[in-house]
């Protein structure tokens, strides 16, 4: 299950998505976010699903390699299905002891699972189709107009992008300690949901202690390269907006539009 995790990976082919500017495709998250929170219905969710299966088209990332990022989350859409379905009154379908299922419970549980599913789903192709020196940039220039606040873009950029690529790499240190430890005689998988989480525990103190030391090499590696923020700094390329960029906003914005639309008349 750890290395199904996809968050924070890259997955390097050429495709349109890939090319275009990761300010763009932050646009596109951000925007297909409070898109998918603002539709109600399951027409709106079709029309979301099927920009999604475009871009994920266009992409060339394959839909097994998404699908295994849903994964490690099964748990908890399953945990937020249920809570939805018994805890929203209504016209009552089934009713068993204290228990019973509405039929505006149900309709609700269905949503939220779908939009968790979405939201996981889009929200990884930001990361799987831009490389990190990409994003760091993107985000350094996204929030450059602050800069004459004192608010260091930069550095924010540089931590978000770090942060994202120590995902995979923490996730990696996790497979080999518990691999280390499964050798020594160790059981993750039998028994119930609590000795599991219990069981997990010894795995907390090497892996934090792994962590900083990944840390600590990285910090010494940018040290080493005179890394002194980003005052001054210059970059290899420099990040300008090309016709399909344009395309792409106009396209941001139709979709919005779209999903503002059927809210109101669905």
């Amino acid at each position: 299950m750890i290395r199904d995790i996809t968050l924070g990976q890259y997955y390097n082919v050429e495709s349109l998505i890939h090319r275009l500017d990761p300010r763009v495709k932050m646009a596109w998250t951000f925007m297909y976010i409070i898109g998918l929170f603002i539709i109600n219905d399951f027409i709106g969710f079709v029309f979301a699903g099927i920009c999604l299966a475009l871009v994920i088209y266009m992409s060339k990332v394959p839909v097994k390699f998404m699908v295994r990022g849903l994964k490690p989350i099964f748990f908890i859409i399953v945990i937020t299905f249920i809570l939805n379905m018994l805890m929203i009154g209504g016209e009552v379908l089934v009713k068993w002891w204290i228990f019973s299922i509405t039929k505006e419970g149900l309709k609700q549980a269905s949503i939220m699972a779908i939009r968790l599913i979405m939201l996981i789903i889009g929200s990884s192709i930001l990361t799987l189709t831009t490389k990190p020196i990409n994003l760091t940039d993107g985000i350094e220039k996204a929030l450059s107009p602050f800069k004459r606040f004192g608010f260091p873009a930069h550095e924010i950029a540089m931590m978000t992008t770090i942060a994202l690529r120590f995902i995979p790499t923490l996730l990696e240190e996790t497979d080999k300690i518990m691999k280390a430890q499964q050798a020594r005689g160790a059981d993750f998988e039998s028994g119930n949901i609590l000795r599991r989480a219990k069981q997990l525990i010894p795995i907390l103190v090497p892996l934090f202690i792994g962590a900083f030391r990944i840390a600590n090499d990285m910090a010494m590696a940018m040290e080493a390269r005179c890394y002194r923020g980003g005052d001054h700094r210059t970059k290899m390329h420099s990040m300008q907006y090309e016709k399909r960029d344009f395309v792409a906003y106009g396209l941001i914005v139709v979709f919005l539009a779209a999903i503002i639309l059927l809210r109101i008349y669905f």
